[in-house]
């Protein structure tokens, strides 16, 4: 073999609705055009995953930066506190990136989601789809001294599209398997699919509905910041009652596509969760994330054919999720670990594929995961001054 040609090397930063802190994956696509020239992306091709994972770095937000992410999502902050919230986070992000922007010829940031509204519903206030990440790249740029995409949700919104799930997009290109149904599964504060048939094959993918958002919560009574190990969960009762009602939420029950948040999926908007003691909401909504989760892949995958399902995210390292998750699924369920894949890098390396193929000029979006009316650049550039590119 020779001599390793080293190809474009991108750093992915995300935080995710788990708000727990920034994902940074530097990753490196052997081969590819180099950033910024002409040229067209490869086949598929090779066995998974098919882009490198150089390094991963997890930097956890402060208690203080954290309230206040959680306060904008909940619509408490003001246009100043907000302001401020949006370079406050910008300056998170770049120094999440500082330890590896060095070896990167771009930085994707996905950003802090804090309102993503899919579609017009008069009774929670929502009169207008749009959605909302905050980090100003600007600040990302000026202080790497790196170009920089992010704000990839707007042009799929505007396209028609819920500007989400836009993960499929890379997990097709990382993750996709001549012969394999796989579906590859992301427990975060919100849980979503990808459901890969195959190489060359139609790629389905949604929003389930809740993964970690509710269980979070549920710790938050306890003084903490997420339900570790499920201890919490094991040591409550389940109100199967309870469960069984939440899940005629109309939302389970709506075909694809379809996306959702924290806005949607919260303590409040469960009718009983709190004649609950805490113990017993833990193991409430625990058992009604995973039923929820099992119940879409029930009326809408399961009949597609599915070998396996492959989960990433926070959820993964919950064994009483886990457990409950495993027996409620007739296939194998494995975690990325299992495979030698890095789950906590899966989402941050995804936005660094996206980032890649924006800042090229080449579409990076599924119509047919997100509903939008055509396949979009998602993303745009900034570049830090004096950047020749």
């Amino acid at each position: 073999m020779g001599p390793h040609v080293r190809g474009p090397r991108i750093l992915g930063l995300m935080s995710g609705t788990s708000v727990d802190g920034i994902d940074a994956a530097l990753i490196e696509l052997p081969g590819w055009p180099a950033l910024g020239s002409i040229g067209r992306p490869p086949p598929i091709a090779g066995p998974p995953p098919r882009v490198q994972v150089l390094e991963h770095r997890f930097t956890p937000f402060s208690d203080d930066l954290r309230a206040e992410v959680l306060a904008a999502g909940r619509g408490s902050l003001n246009t100043y506190s907000l302001a401020q919230l949006h370079f406050a986070l910008g300056e998170a992000l770049a120094d999440a990136a500082r330890e590896l922007s060095a070896d990167a010829d771009l930085i994707s940031s996905h950003g802090q989601t804090v309102a993503h509204f899919p579609e017009v519903d008069p009774a929670r206030g929502w009169h207008t789809r749009a959605t909302l990440q905050l980090g100003e790249a600007a600040v990302i740029a000026e202080l790497t001294d790196r170009p920089v995409m992010a704000d990839f949700r707007p042009a799929d919104l505007a396209a028609g599209g819920q500007a989400a799930p836009l993960v499929p997009f890379a997990d097709r290109i990382m993750y996709a398997e001549d012969g394999v149904r796989r579906s590859v599964h992301n427990l975060g504060g919100i849980s979503n699919l990808t459901y890969l048939p195959g190489l060359g094959e139609a790629v389905l993918a949604f929003d389930t509905g809740p993964a970690n958002a509710l269980i979070d919560e549920a710790a938050a009574l306890f003084g903490e910041r997420q339900d570790e190990g499920g201890r919490r969960a094991a040591a409550g009762q389940v109100a199967h009652t309870l469960v069984d009602h939440w899940l005629q939420d109309p939302y389970l029950h709506r075909p694809p596509p379809k996306s959702t948040g924290r806005e949607y999926w919260n303590l409040q908007q469960l009718p009983g969760v709190f004649e609950l003691d805490a113990h017993d909401i833990a193991a409430t909504v625990t058992a009604f994330s995973v039923r929820s989760v099992a119940q879409s892949y029930e009326r809408f995958v399961l009949p597609l054919g599915l070998d396996e399902v492959v989960v990433a995210g926070g959820g993964a390292y919950n064994p009483v999720f886990m457990a409950q998750l495993r027996s409620a699924l007739p296939v194998p369920v494995s975690t990325f670990e299992d495979h030698g894949w890095n789950s906590a890098a899966r989402e941050a390396a995804a936005f660094a594929v996206l980032g890649y193929y924006g800042f090229q000029g080449w579409p990076n979006t599924l119509p047919a995961t997100t509903g939008a009316r055509r396949a979009v650049i998602a993303g745009k550039r900034t570049l830090p001054p004096g950047w020749g590119g």
